[in-house]
């Protein structure tokens, strides 16, 4: 027998499923938590380069043109932590939907 929270499960699964089954849903849908662990990594590259200039230069022997790579990487990252990530989380909510279908179903047929 289903509880009340299965029920509402299915119901919400069934009207999110189609919308959050397409690329572009699930790379913004991510967004917001993947920029969560790339915004304090690029707080501090914007500080140091706009702060201490002089100083990731010295301390690293590269270009300062190296920290628009530094960017450019993070964004990639970014893109692919939220797709990879609501993937993931679509999956899931796939797989338990199909558990509490079947689940259903069995109770219906005894």
């Amino acid at each position: 027998m289903l509880t009340e929270k299965d029920k509402d499960f299915i119901i919400y699964w069934e009207k999110e499923k189609e919308r959050r089954s397409t690329f572009f849903a699930r790379l913004t849908d991510g967004l917001p938590v993947a920029a969560l662990f790339a915004v304090p990594v690029l707080l501090f590259i914007t500080t140091v380069y706009l702060f201490f200039p002089e100083w990731y230069t010295k301390i690293s022997n590269r270009l300062p043109g190296s920290v628009s790579t530094i960017v450019i990487a993070l964004i990639i990252c970014i893109l692919f932590f939220s797709y990879f990530r609501m993937q993931y989380k679509w999956e899931m909510n796939e797989q338990l939907y199909r558990e509490l279908k079947q689940k259903a179903s069995k109770t219906k047929h005894q």
